[in-house]
């Protein structure tokens, strides 16, 4: 959810924080208030585009910031992070900031680090779907609607998505291949000349596994050569020469074997360090026989060096390791062979891709048919939320259909289809308002009235599954009133059950619904106008619906209306709690 947000120099905002809580916050006040450019500010922190006109006049940078709780890892967002290097917090907190000059330049930053504006968007886009009267977000996002579809029934459909996605990536690479060896005999020329050239150097390399963390190791004996014997020959010294360590190691033990006879306790430590000296004679004569093996060869070291810039070479073109090396070395072997026998491994490639298109069909088969099943079960649970918005004569549908493909892709229902990784299936959500009418796109619905009752109803369903923390509407309930009124503030807040809703409306029945109301007011201090954010009592809830029910003077009658309202929403949310 979006816990905080924080405009500072954004329009006519001078300095604003506002804080936000679970279920359902509504935005109300006059116009031109500055209720659409907090949306704004948060299209904005999620990737939108900005521009130097955002910034306050006579200021040098407007900066929006968002803190955000993601309530678990399965989120997009920790996906995102992973992806690029973001840190995330076991409370879930990700703040995301957004700076913007006058000169129009913008920094983005997420949990601090820096991004590109690419980036944040990706980000936001896990936290936040905005709707507007003018703008179409994921729910009309024709590309889109087969994602919805899949998590509308994750588990069924997931299970298949994962079992054709292990073939489709088998089969996808056997066609790349098949791709590169049939293609363009020049560029096959000079890639296998090429090719030739690497294994001709590396073959001559004669490298052996691991040789050079072996040369490292000799090398750094041979720099090391004085302070290897000044160890060596200063260890054996103490234990032998003028110290005589192991002559005070033989009287402690002399002296202790004296006196085993009377006393358990100490025979058992003359015992323990008779064998200790022993342990301690065998390693001086080992650092011993060490020592005299010892010698410096400059000309070894040399060698050595001129070894090692050789590896180091091949390493800068071939590997970070001469093990990664000698592999290369051994796919670029599997290659030219491959390519000198191209017709061989083409028709071997042939017969693979025609028995892997079989077993690839039956999985995207499979796929289709489980999306049928649920497309069936989404368009049932739309038209019942259609029903409750009196959309009753609406039908939505899910269309299926796909891409004609070619001689190497698989074969279904008799026909070639193009195949990718969410099979082969063109998703597209249909929708008719008007009974005898065909169905029709569902971005094509022209009606402003009708369209904000479809996107509720798809909101509906889907703001369980999206996973988007929050979801924000901007007077989507614009041209309706009345029971459709009521009828979608009740809509609005069930979303809220699944997701934070952030929402403005010009509809009392939206604002008595809410369980946060925040009135946006102008103030105008030192001849500069400023927006106010502050959250209304229940006192002043009952003024404020009763400004939006008369339009301009409030009365003893529009406040018992808007105490009615009050009341009623009270209800209805305690019935659906």
């Amino acid at each position: 959810m979006l816990a905080e947000l924080s405009i500072k120099d954004f329009a006519i905002i001078d300095e604003v924080s506002v804080q936000f809580r679970e279920g359902l916050t509504v935005l109300t006040g006059e116009t031109g208030a500055g209720k659409s450019i907090i949306i704004d500010a948060i299209q904005l922190l999620t990737g939108g585009r900005g521009s130097a006109e955002f910034v306050r006049y006579g200021t040098k940078k407007a900066e929006i910031e968002g803190l955000f709780y993601v309530d678990h890892d399965r989120h997009q967002a920790f996906q995102k992070a992973e992806m690029f290097g973001v840190d995330i917090a076991d409370d879930g907190m990700l703040v995301l900031n957004r700076t913007i000059s006058a000169n129009g330049k913008s920094i983005c930053r997420v949990n601090g680090k820096l991004v590109t504006l690419a980036i944040l968007r990706e980000f936001g886009q896990t936290l936040i779907d905005i709707h507007t009267q003018h703008e179409t977000q994921s729910l009309m996002d024709v590309d889109r609607h087969i994602e919805l579809l899949d998590l509308f029934d994750r588990n069924q459909i997931g299970q298949a998505k994962s079992d054709y996605l292990d073939l489709y990536k088998e089969f996808d690479a056997l066609k790349k291949r098949y791709k590169e060896l049939s293609e363009n005999e020049q560029e096959m020329a000079q890639r296998l000349d090429l090719l030739e050239f690497q294994y001709n150097e590396l073959d001559q390399a004669n490298l052996k596994p691991g040789e050079d963390d072996e040369l490292e190791e000799q090398r750094n004996k041979l720099m090391n050569h004085e302070k290897i014997y000044k160890g060596l020959h200063d260890g054996y010294n103490a234990l032998y020469g003028e110290q005589k360590a192991m002559d005070w190691l033989s009287l402690a033990l002399s002296s202790l074997e004296n006196a085993r006879d009377y006393d358990d306790e100490i025979a058992k430590k003359a015992e323990e360090l008779a064998n200790h000296y022993y342990m301690v004679e065998e390693l001086a004569h080992g650092v011993r026989n060490q020592l005299d093996g010892l010698e410096f060869s400059e000309e070894e070291l040399d060698s050595i060096e001129s070894r090692l810039n050789e590896i180091n070479r091949l390493k800068k073109k071939y590997g970070q390791s001469v093990n990664d090396i000698l592999e290369y070395a051994a796919s670029v072997e599997e290659e030219i062979d491959q390519i000198k026998n191209k017709d061989t491994h083409v028709s071997k490639l042939e017969q693979s891709i025609h028995e892997k298109a079989e077993d690839v069909a039956l999985e995207a088969k499979q796929l289709h048919e489980v999306r049928k099943e649920a497309s069936i079960q989404l368009t049932n649970a739309i038209h019942e939320e259609l029903k409750d918005l009196y959309l009753e004569k609406a039908a939505f549908g899910v269309d299926f259909s796909s891409s004609e493909g070619s001689a190497q892709d698989p074969v279904i229902d008799g026909k070639s289809v193009k195949i990718g990784p969410n099979g082969y299936d063109l998703v597209k959500f249909m929708i008719t308002t008007n009974p005898g009418e065909p169905l029709k796109d569902i971005h094509k619905v022209a009606s402003g009235g009708e369209l904000s009752r479809i996107m509720l109803a798809l909101k509906r369903i889907f703001s369980k599954h999206q996973g988007v923390t929050s979801v924000i509407f901007d007077e989507v309930d614009t041209g309706v009133s009345g029971r459709v009124a009521q009828s979608i503030a009740e809509k609005i807040h069930g979303i809220s059950a699944a997701s934070q809703v952030l929402c403005i409306s010009h509809l009392p029945q939206v604002a008595a619904m809410a369980d946060t109301h925040l009135y946006i007011r102008k103030e105008v201090e030192n001849d500069r106008t400023t927006t106010v954010v502050e959250e209304l009592d229940m006192t002043n809830k009952v003024e404020e619906l009763s400004r939006m029910i008369s339009g301009a003077e409030m009365t003893e009658t529009t406040k018992d209306h808007a105490t009615e309202l009050l009341d009623l929403a009270d209800k209805f949310k305690k019935q659906h709690a």
